[in-house]
């Protein structure tokens, strides 16, 4: 009896939050839309950023993914959400949030976050934990990428540092380089613990002037 009164409340309640948002009315069934919904309220209700989970189940929609789907999806994704805020503190604006719920779902531990904010302080830490995300979904270690980016936040490396890194080491792995090796190696260079000489050049092992898959020397921007 009680579980029939919360699935009954949730459906009457659900109209409500999905009329705040047309999209979700417009694409998602009625049993799906109600259960978004209710998923919606209750991270809004847990301080979270509520935009991407919409996302998520608009993403699902396009893709076509059955409701179980979609609803594993944002579950895991509020998951991340709530992970990354409790780690990051109740007053860390959403943009830290989701960038943070991203770098967790790439393998960052919670606790990366935490430390990584405590040293970069109001210098925030979305773009550093985008270069995580960037420098995993390239093959570099999770736990070799965390490394990278507390080591560059503690040397007092600022936003352009790191989206320096994230393009060298994207460059040396399309050179042949290691990808844990890289970035290892470019954040020495980085924080000044490698010679001005390395700056701008390969890891060492990789060809300065490496050839493309048809032996022709391969451009470097």
């Amino acid at each position: 009896m009680r579980q029939f009164l919360v699935i009954a409340m949730l459906v009457a309640v659900a109209p409500a939050l999905v009329a705040q948002d047309p999209r979700l009315e417009a694409r998602l069934d009625p049993a799906t839309r109600a259960a978004v919904a209710a998923l919606v309220d209750s991270a809004r209700a847990a301080g979270l950023p509520t935009e991407p989970i919409i996302d998520k189940a608009l993403e699902g929609t396009t893709k076509g993914a059955s409701s179980d789907r979609i609803m594993a999806a944002i579950h895991t994704l509020s998951a991340d959400l709530q992970a990354a805020r409790t780690a990051l503190g109740p007053t860390a604006p959403d943009g830290d949030v989701i960038a943070g719920a991203s770098a967790i779902r790439a393998g960052a531990r919670p606790e990366i976050l935490e430390q990584i904010k405590g040293v970069r302080g109001k210098a925030g830490i979305s773009v550093p934990l985008a270069v995580f995300a960037d420098l995993v979904a390239r093959g570099v270690p999770a736990d070799t990428a965390s490394n990278v980016i507390l080591h560059l936040a503690e040397g007092g490396a600022s936003d352009a540092d790191y989206a320096g890194l994230e393009r060298s080491v994207a460059r040396d792995i399309g050179a042949g380089a290691p990808p844990g090796a890289s970035a290892a190696i470019r954040a020495r260079v980085s924080t000044g613990e490698l010679g001005a000489a390395a700056v701008g050049g390969p890891p060492p092992g990789v060809p300065a002037n490496p050839k493309d898959p048809k032996g022709k020397p391969a451009s470097r921007p």
